[in-house]
């Protein structure tokens, strides 16, 4: 597991030239995800957030493939989701959260979506966030993903998460503490 105290969250200005050039690359080849959007904005919220560039290092380091989905007109924010096909790769067998890591008494996962996503900086998508980036591709045709789960649920050890089946989206549940290795996390950054 990572520790947060340990971990450099910077990148080297080399580092940074080559994550925004290959955000620019998926922006312009995927410009149905944001039409009315125009990078020249986007890299410059970039240019002033290294903080969340180094989330951004994350996503597309666990292979997130992350791109611009939307622009919050009220906060002036960019939202960057996690864009690859299917669950990424490098967030996957995971168990919904801390707790229910711990009450895992064998074969424990060796982090939690909840986790992983406080130390990248990012947030789960919620049920609603995961049908909106359903509506601008085909994502979890194979996998799931992870959701954020209502307290109500979660206080009675179940979690939820999402895939996309027979053309249409998916929401099921599961104890919180199950793992597989097709299910991981989606996340969003706003920047």
């Amino acid at each position: 597991m990572t520790n947060n105290t340990t971990r450099d969250k910077s990148l080297s200005p080399e580092q940074t030239v080559e994550l925004i050039s290959a955000l620019k690359k998926r922006f312009e080849k995927n410009m149905q995800r944001h039409e009315e959007i125009e990078w020249d904005k986007v890299q410059a919220k970039l240019e002033n957030s290294p903080e969340k560039i180094w989330s951004l290092s994350e996503m597309e380091r666990t292979e997130g493939e992350p791109d611009v989905i939307g622009y919050d007109k009220e906060k002036d924010e960019f939202l960057f989701c996690d864009c690859s096909k299917e669950s990424p790769k490098g967030r996957r067998s995971v168990c919904y959260d801390r707790a229910a890591l711990e009450a895992r008494k064998k074969f424990k996962p060796e982090n939690s979506a909840m986790d992983m996503a406080a130390e990248m900086g990012i947030e789960l998508l919620t049920e609603e966030q995961y049908r909106e980036l359903q509506k601008i591709g085909e994502f979890d045709l194979k996998t799931s993903s992870w959701v954020q789960t209502p307290e109500e649920i979660r206080k009675l050890g179940g979690a939820l998460f999402c895939d996309r089946r027979f053309n249409h989206v998916f929401v099921y549940h599961n104890g919180a503490d199950s793992y597989y290795g097709a299910r991981g996390f989606r996340g969003m950054l706003r920047i």
